[in-house]
Formats: C-alpha cells, sequence, structure tokens
C-alpha cells in the first residue's frame, strides 16, 4: 500500500512538471507575442502568480470536488492513479498536437469520471447520488 501511495505521488509530481511547462507556455504567449513583456519577466510573472494562487487562495474547488459532486467511497488509489495518468496522456496528445489544455479539465475532469467506471457505468450516480 505504502508502495503505491509513493508511485501516485511520483506520478502526481510528473503531471504536475508535464502539465506545468504546457500551462506555462500558453498563459504566457499572448503578453511575449504582444511584446507587452519580455519572455524573461512574463515567466517570472507567472511563476509568482501560480505560487500565490497555489498558497495564497482558499481550496474552493478542492471543497467543491469533495462535497457531493462524486462519491468519496468510490474513489481509491486506483481511480486517482487512473485520473493522474489520463491526465498525463491527454496533455501530452494536446501539446503534441499544439492545443491548449485546460488545466482545470486536466485536474477535475477524470475525477468525476472515473468513479462512474468504478460504479458499474451509472450517470445517475453524478446526478441523484449513491445508489439506494
Amino acid at each position: 500500500m505504502l508502495t503505491l501511495v509513493i508511485i501516485i505521488i511520483l506520478i502526481a509530481l510528473v503531471f504536475d512538471f508535464i502539465n506545468g511547462f504546457h500551462d506555462a507556455a500558453n498563459s504566457i504567449a499572448t503578453v511575449v507575442s504582444t511584446r507587452v513583456l519580455t519572455p524573461r519577466f512574463a515567466v517570472m510573472w507567472a511563476a509568482f502568480f501560480n505560487f500565490v494562487g497555489a498558497f495564497g487562495f482558499e481550496t474552493h474547488v478542492a471543497k467543491t470536488m469533495g462535497s457531493g459532486m462524486i462519491q468519496l467511497s468510490a474513489v481509491n488509489e486506483y481511480v486517482i492513479l487512473a485520473g493522474l495518468i489520463g491526465a498525463i496522456v491527454w496533455d501530452l496528445i494536446t501539446c503534441t498536437l499544439g492545443c491548449p489544455p485546460a488545466p482545470r479539465t486536466l485536474s477535475s475532469g477524470p475525477t468525476p469520471a472515473q468513479p462512474l467506471r468504478v460504479q458499474d457505468f451509472r450517470p445517475s450516480l453524478l446526478l441523484v447520488g449513491p445508489r439506494p
């Protein structure tokens, strides 16, 4: 079990790195291409506000995801692992094709979908709650 948790943490770091270099390019492309900021200053600007966003605001998205949007009983280590792998694959596909990924889609999109697979493809799980 501990080995699986360590693997999940390592894969989460890989996802964070891959999503970071892909998302950073998309987030600073406009200010650099319009010459509002130099590339060096744009990267520092983005890094600063990513840090502020990560540590300066509350975790509203996490609270929303954990408060009835999905059935937490259906989420286990394998669901988290599958969501991370799916997000990494999607990020690499969109990066290869030159498409901008939506980070919120990558981080929250696979999460509600995975319990549906675990719960026998019952879409009603998200709409009306757990099975009686």
